[in-house]
């Protein structure tokens, strides 16, 4: 054997062996420093963050197509510093065009809330100044008195959709992430029905705390997801109880709006909030939620008085 193919055999063996290269599509990023100043990062398979802002400016809905994805895979770990210490976490993509939100979307929420099931998804808004990290606080709103608090699973779309088929949904999914759908119910029932009017205050909408790409995930229909406040375990649930799964809601959002990379969709919440509690179990100030979904780590925050 000649010594050009010897050389050949051991750098393919080097880098089968090696966990210096990520898999191109199995990577998880992360937005990380002082609110208006993240850096772009990534997360290694130990649960360290690496800093990408060397090879990338920032997580941008361009970020988030199949090519620049690649990119960033292909970069060897060892050219990335690891970050120090434990900053703040951001939401993991910037540029967000607007955050689509799908209601009564879990069996036994439906269920508690007594509503009927919806025959097609139930469709609303949350506002992008909403958008806050996954560690922040989250803010009564003045007049607010009936804070509530959802775990959701939350798509980001990495390319732009419209009229697609269910089929090709994963084609356009750039990844997934947690979400957490606060809710104030006063403001959603009680001031002319709006759901996004009770959805979207500054600090609605924290979103984080990793982008993780699709082949992350063996099942995204079978990921559990909690919420718990004050440590007392509130939802426990499971993706396999949408009423409407990830193909069909992207794919019917399609059909409605185009979609864009970076646009976010909350896929809706199982059982187990505050307003379906006997009496109703609102939050307030000084409660402390934390809200999770399996393989897309969890988040925490701290409800404060409003400003």
């Amino acid at each position: 054997m000649s010594k050009r193919i010897l050389a050949t055999v051991a750098t393919a063996i080097a880098l089968a062996l090696s966990s210096s290269f990520l898999n191109a599509a199995e990577i998880k990023l992360v937005r990380f420093g002082p609110l208006g100043e993240e850096r772009p990062g990534i997360v290694d398979a130990q649960g360290q963050i690496h800093d990408l802002s060397a090879h990338i400016d920032d997580i941008t809905p361009d970020t988030l197509s199949a090519a620049s994805l690649e990119e960033i895979a292909q970069i060897p770990m060892s050219e990335l510093p690891v970050v120090q210490g434990s900053p703040r976490l951001g939401v993991p993509v910037t540029g967000t065009g607007k955050i689509v939100a799908i209601g009564f979307n879990y069996v036994n929420h439906a269920a508690e809330m007594a509503v009927e099931l919806p025959t097609e998804p139930l469709v609303f808004m949350k506002a992008t100044s909403a958008l806050t990290g996954p560690f922040d606080n989250v803010i009564q709103p003045r007049n607010g008195h009936k804070l509530d608090y959802e775990s959701e699973l939350v798509i980001v779309i990495g390319r732009r959709a419209q009229y697609i088929t269910e089929n090709e949904v994963f084609d356009y999914i750039a990844g997934f992430t947690v979400g957490h759908d606060v809710s104030e119910r006063a403001f959603q029932r009680e001031r002319g029905g709006q759901f996004t009017k009770g959805k979207s205050a500054d600090t609605f909408a924290p979103v984080g705390p990793y982008l993780v790409t699709p082949d992350n995930i063996d099942d995204v229909q079978n990921l559990s997801i909690w919420s718990e406040v004050n440590g007392e375990m509130r939802q426990q649930g499971t993706t396999a109880d949408m009423v409407f799964g990830v193909k069909e809601i992207v794919s019917h959002l399609s059909q409605f709006m185009t979609l864009y990379p970076g646009d976010l969709i909350f896929t809706g919440t199982p059982a187990g909030v505050g307003d379906g509690m006997v009496p109703p179990s609102y939050l307030k100030p000084g409660d402390v939620v934390r809200v999770g979904i399996e393989g897309l780590e969890f988040q925490r925050q701290t409800i404060v008085a409003p400003r």
